[in-house]
């Protein structure tokens, strides 16, 4: 019998869930929830992601309290947004919420500056919505945000707890591909949208696949929580992308619909499809 914990964090709660492999069957019991509340404060809005981390050294110590052995832990989120890490490893400030109202305007700003929106889609084949990462980031740069010109690394979501496990930076594929900041040939991060927005490719971690593990949980972490070295890996970081991928058929030809905050309907592709339909219909292209 195997134990795993999966770490699901929404943008209005949280859980996690304690999943059970005995060879054939996965069985899964909601080991924790708790809220994620959205912050509003100095005008802006923020997530509490020390909340967060520490809801999850809750569900650890729980873990340790039942004598559980755990193989691995798996982390996904919401995509689009991220946090900023000082070159000691500290937490600059709380993220900012996609809901921030500080990308008001942030699109066409963004194409009137720097890149035409035809141009843009055909980069990335991402749909244009003001809170992707790539205009939060050029909000951010334009006003000034002290955390982004002092970032010695930025990591979405996922990967910024993962780091506060493991002391291990990755930049994961599936919520990467949300940011509108990978390029849609290369699959990694492109450089010249990262120039636009004042940043670098070496501020972010090595993109990293499902199923990678990122490192073990410090010594630290350890300590606190009362469980062993255990293995943190790298799921598909975007909650969208995990749920698609448990979808139970063998067909290759479905669709799916998966509803959270908002709802996505769409279909798997081996690769993605940019061009003048796609593009006209804001169609998106997601890992």
């Amino acid at each position: 019998m195997k134990n795993y914990l999966a770490v699901d964090l929404g943008a209005t709660s949280g859980r996690t869930v304690l999943a059970t492999y005995d060879g054939e069957r996965v069985d899964m019991q909601v080991w924790t929830r708790f809220e994620n509340p959205q912050i509003p404060m100095t005008g802006h809005v923020f997530w509490d992601l020390p909340h967060l981390f520490n809801e999850i050294l809750k569900a650890l110590k729980k873990v340790a309290e039942a004598g559980l052995v755990l193989e691995s832990i798996g982390i996904d989120t919401w995509g689009c947004d991220f946090a900023f890490f000082g070159k000691q490893g500290q937490l600059m400030g709380m993220p900012f919420c996609y809901r921030d109202p500080h990308t008001d305007g942030a699109i066409e700003e963004f194409t009137r500056v720097h890149m035409n929106a035809e141009a843009l889609y055909h980069k990335t084949g991402i749909q244009f919505m003001p809170f992707n990462s790539l205009f939060q980031l050029d909000t951010m740069r334009r006003t000034g945000i002290t955390a982004l010109k002092a970032a010695d690394k930025v990591m979405f979501i996922p990967d910024a707890l993962s780091y506060l496990l493991t002391g291990k930076c990755v930049c994961e594929y599936t919520v990467a591909s949300t940011s509108q900041l990978v390029n849609a040939e290369t699959g990694d991060l492109d450089e010249g949208l990262l120039h636009f927005v004042g940043l670098s490719r070496k501020q972010f971690g090595k993109m990293t696949q499902p199923g990678t593990v990122i490192g073990t949980l410090t010594e630290q972490i350890q300590q606190v929580t009362g469980v062993g070295a255990i293995p943190v890996v790298a799921v598909a970081g975007h909650d969208t992308a995990s749920a698609v991928a448990s979808v139970p058929t063998a067909d290759a030809n479905f669709a799916y619909l998966s509803c959270g905050t908002w709802s996505l309907f769409g279909t798997e592709l081996d690769e993605p499809i940019v061009n003048e339909i796609s593009k006209a219909f804001n169609v998106t292209n997601e890992g």
